[in-house]
């Protein structure tokens, strides 16, 4: 079965709000490289709520932010989308094309803002917004060892050798 509907731009993902039922979670990142820690993350976020939505950056914010380094992203948006969309966990994928997440933000309202514990609570984008319209704010601990940098930086080591 096909999970490709899961994938929204962001009129149609406000739309799908709309009609959502219980607390909506949002959370944001690039998903270069899915790994443990990021299904660990997307499956606490999940819990915090009725549905996810799951905003990913574009190629080209990737590289603007240079997130990761010059060679960022490995793998295009349109499948780092997909690859999320199959996740159980995820009812809803965005891709936006801007630095950072608030104008979806802004758009969705959603009821929980989920990020990684490397955030502090002051560098996580909406957080003012999230909990000025009564919704929550949850930071999730990081699985150890667990980094798309460090995953790559592994296979390099391993294609050098």
């Amino acid at each position: 079965m096909s999970t490709a509907h899961k994938v929204r731009t962001p009129g149609d993902a406000v739309r799908w709000r709309e009609q959502q039922r219980g607390p909506v979670v949002f959370t944001n990142g690039v998903f270069d490289l899915l790994h443990t820690g990021h299904v660990a993350l997307l499956e606490t976020a999940r819990a915090e709520g009725a549905a996810l939505v799951v905003g990913v950056n574009s190629d080209a914010s990737v590289r603007r932010l240079a997130k990761g380094g010059p060679n960022r992203p490995v793998v295009p948006g349109t499948d780092r989308a997909r690859v999320l969309a199959a996740l159980a966990c995820v009812d809803c994928v965005v891709l936006f094309d801007e630095d950072t997440p608030l104008a979806l933000i802004e758009r969705l309202r959603p009821d929980v803002l989920v990020k990684g514990a490397d955030y502090t609570r002051a560098a996580i984008v909406g957080a003012d917004q999230v909990e000025g319209w009564g919704g929550r704010v949850v930071r999730v601990p990081l699985v150890e060892g667990q980094s798309t940098t460090d995953l790559i930086a592994r296979v390099r080591r391993g294609a050098d050798s």
